[in-house]
C-alpha cells in the first residue's frame, strides 16, 4: 500500500502556502515534510495537525493508492 500527498500539494498551491511555512503552522519538523514529499506514511498525529492548520480535512490531504488490483476490491 502507499500513499500520495498530491492533494495536500495541491491545497497549499490554492492557500498560497508554502512548504516551510506549513511547517511552522502545523508545528512538524523538515524531516516530516521530505517524507511527506517522497509519498511515504506519517502518523496520523501529523496528519490531524495538518487538518487543523488548514481547517481542513484528512481526505482533503492524503490519498490512499492500493499497490495491486487485488487491494482495490478488498
Amino acid at each position: 500500500m502507499s500513499w500520495s500527498y498530491n492533494r495536500l500539494w495541491i491545497l497549499l498551491i490554492n492557500q498560497n502556502i508554502k512548504r516551510s511555512e506549513l511547517r511552522k503552522i502545523a508545528g512538524i519538523s523538515n524531516d516530516t515534510v521530505a517524507k511527506m514529499g517522497k509519498n511515504m506514511p506519517v502518523t496520523m498525529t501529523v496528519l490531524g495537525h495538518i487538518c487543523e492548520a488548514l481547517h481542513c480535512g484528512i481526505e482533503d490531504i492524503v490519498e490512499y493508492i492500493p499497490d495491486s488490483p487485488s487491494e482495490q476490491s478488498k
